[in-house]
């Protein structure tokens, strides 16, 4: 079947994104304002750059239509922390993504431990094994939409027993464990 988008609307086009587009990794990001703790996950989020250290992550609005915190403290902040989600943090990470009025911190929502471990970043998960901290790039305007891609520089990376993570996709509207590594086959060097 072949589907022409302009005649699909954004939620049915979701849809058929978010089910073959996958495994989706979640940028679980942290930002602050006025001393709220904001911590929301992404999953329209992949690495966009190793030179320069980017990544590009799509952000919706809230039901009313109004920018997410996230999306807001971004502008106004241009910092955020980007903590990758490991089967640990699962659950806090999956509550997280409920719609809370502004002024309620996820963190102290779902008691989720947070440590500052970047010079003047928002904290990261505590127990995330991998975090990055960003500044706003740019915003990308396509036009008369409810989500927006914004492009964030890694600042700095921090990893902790990478060997030992355990790390959450998105699969549809599924969470889903990624399992066991398999060897690519060795390419022969000309």
């Amino acid at each position: 079947m072949i589907e022409t988008t302009k005649e699909l609307s954004p939620t049915e086009i979701y849809y058929r994104l978010a089910q073959t587009v996958i495994p989706r990794p979640i940028a679980w990001i942290v930002t602050e304002d006025e001393g709220v703790v904001n911590i929301a996950p992404f999953s329209f989020f992949t690495p966009l750059s190793a030179d320069p250290a980017t990544v590009i992550v799509s952000i919706g609005t809230k039901s009313d239509g109004s920018p997410k915190d996230t999306m807001a403290n971004i502008i106004k902040n241009r910092k955020c922390t980007i903590c990758m989600v490991d089967e640990y943090n699962l659950e806090k990470m999956h509550y997280s993504s409920a719609e809370l009025d502004k002024t309620i911190s996820e963190a102290k929502q779902y008691e989720i431990e947070l440590e500052s471990i970047f010079d003047s970043y928002p904290p990261k998960v505590q127990n995330a094994t991998v975090a990055y901290a960003c500044t706003l790039n740019q915003l990308i305007d396509l036009g008369e939409t409810r989500t927006q891609p914004i492009v964030l520089n890694i600042e700095q990376i921090y990893t902790h027993d990478t060997q030992q993570l355990k790390p959450v996709a998105r699969v549809g509207r599924a969470y889903s464990f990624l399992g066991e590594d398999i060897e690519a086959p060795v390419m022969p060097l000309d």
